[in-house]
């Protein structure tokens, strides 16, 4: 979806790391805000993504998944080196 600026939803998909960690110079980072203002999709996006990352950081270490679930999750999105979390 494009709205009145350039940047686009691809763009801010693209950039999405980068915005969150503030890593962004002043120009795209207004385009990207001034996109996220207009933009239901992108701006439930970035708001899901920064919801998660306040989650994970403030999550309790003692309520950790439990390892069989760790071991399923982590073989399900191909991360190889699961067998050495534990």
């Amino acid at each position: 979806m494009t709205h009145e600026h350039d940047i686009t939803c691809q763009n801010i998909i693209e950039n999405l790391n980068a915005y969150i960690d503030g890593e962004l110079d002043k120009a795209l980072y207004a385009e990207i805000e001034a996109h996220i203002q207009s933009c239901p999709d992108c701006r439930i996006v970035v708001n899901t993504l920064k919801k998660t990352i306040e989650l994970c950081k403030n999550a309790d270490s003692e309520a950790s998944l439990p390892v069989e679930t760790r071991h399923r999750l982590f073989a399900k999105l191909n991360l190889e080196d699961y067998d050495k979390k534990d």
